[in-house]
């Protein structure tokens, strides 16, 4: 990152001075395309970053969008938050090319068929954009990220109209991301806990392209159509920078999944519920421990989708069954003299978790499948709560 920053203020002290003059005619400007890999959780989704050349002024320059800083102060807090800001970053290519062929990721450039007036246009709205009063911008996943920036600026620039061709198959954002996340079960299980039900709507082609991947697809059939209503393709040429890495060592299956964890605490539960039925006992510091992580969760979700700006977060129907509200159920658990509070609380939860499993297949959210044998886990031991009471136990 501090390396970047460097790069960056380097480079903005040179571009003034050449964008003075106009580019050369033999100029072009291209889409790079990183593909998806599975090094880090940022780079599930791939990237794209825009690339301008121009050998007459010995330019080579790509624009990035994508550039964040863990180590600014309450990171984690403000990216929950969804105040997470990003930075566009201009440095030379060769910085930027080696980054993914050490990550062993293909690197796909799609040069655009411009007019030397739309390069220049293009190039002088990323000068602009790069300076430090205006290259921090509110990083939005699905809306404001890396991939829609570049589209936005050619759809801005180009003398005339994109039109996208041949549009993709019908996805929601849910199926797009979930894709993207297929190999890693517990980020799957994570955005399906936090992302709402409007995750599920159906994305627009063009909103599709919030993902690198579909921006390439969609630039590659996409056509101009100029002012005088004739057309011509938005790419003109495609190459291969970098080349797939394929690592055989990352191959293993995954084994200790969110539904062999789930189905593990409810079977230890279940044991656990049924020695007390046999024994006509209560352990009540398994209530405590199970609601207490609940609650906890519960507070998270709740801040998610009542204090976070991120989009596609509420509605949430997760949280019928995890919320703040557990918190306090812990502390009627643990006092003896709130037996009869906790025995209307169990029967509330009861009832609701009982019409959640029940509208399981109804409810307008996809729900991951690993949330069940959990959710069953709390509606055992409600069940047994309600059982306690009435049988004096």
């Amino acid at each position: 990152m501090k390396k970047n920053l460097l790069l960056l203020f380097l480079l903005l002290c040179l571009i003034p001075a050449k964008a003075q003059n106009r580019l050369s005619d033999e100029a072009q400007i291209s889409i790079l395309t990183a593909a998806p890999s599975d090094d880090e959780v940022y780079t599930l989704y791939g990237h794209t970053a825009i690339r301008v050349i121009d050998t007459l002024h010995k330019l080579d320059v790509v624009f990035n969008y994508g550039i964040f800083d863990f180590s600014k102060p309450n990171f984690i807090y403000r990216f929950t938050k969804g105040e997470t800001d990003y930075k566009l970053a201009a440095y030379n290519f060769s910085h930027y090319i080696i980054e993914y062929q050490m990550r062993g990721s293909e690197v796909t450039e799609q040069v655009l068929n411009l007019t030397p007036e739309e390069i220049n246009k293009i190039w002088n709205a990323l000068i602009t954009n790069a300076q430090p009063e205006n290259a921090v911008y509110r990083y939005n996943f699905f809306f404001d990220n890396c991939a829609t920036r570049p589209v936005a600026i050619v759809e801005e620039q180009v003398s005339g109209k994109v039109k996208y061709n041949d549009p993709p198959k019908p996805q929601t954002f849910r199926d797009l991301i979930n894709y993207c996340t297929r190999n890693n079960s517990w980020l799957t299980f994570g955005c399906d806990l936090a992302l709402g039900s409007p995750t599920d709507r159906i994305a627009t082609p063009h909103e599709m392209m919030f993902l690198p991947v579909y921006l390439k697809e969609e630039f590659e059939k996409a056509t101009i159509v100029n002012p005088d209503g004739s057309e011509r393709k938005l790419i003109k040429q495609t190459n291969r920078l970098s080349e797939e890495v394929i690592d055989d060592t990352n191959g293993t299956k995954e084994w200790f999944t969110p539904m062999l964890c789930s189905m593990i605490i409810f079977l230890l539960v279940l044991s656990i519920t049924f020695v007390e039925w046999k024994r006509k006992t209560y352990f009540r510091l398994v209530d405590c421990i199970l609601f207490f992580l609940a609650g906890v969760a519960g507070t998270v979700l709740f801040f998610l989708c009542f204090i976070s700006t991120h989009p596609c977060i509420w509605p949430n129907w997760s949280i019928a069954w995890l919320q703040p509200f557990d918190l306090v159920a812990v502390i009627l658990f643990a006092v003896k003299k709130f037996r009869k509070a906790a025995y209307y609380y169990h029967f509330i939860n009861f009832a609701a978790l009982t019409l959640l499993l029940a509208g399981w297949y109804f409810i307008p959210q996809h729900l991951n499948i690993a949330f069940i044998p959990l959710v069953a886990t709390l509606w055992l031991r409600s069940g047994y709560g309600i059982y306690r009471w009435r049988a004096h136990i």
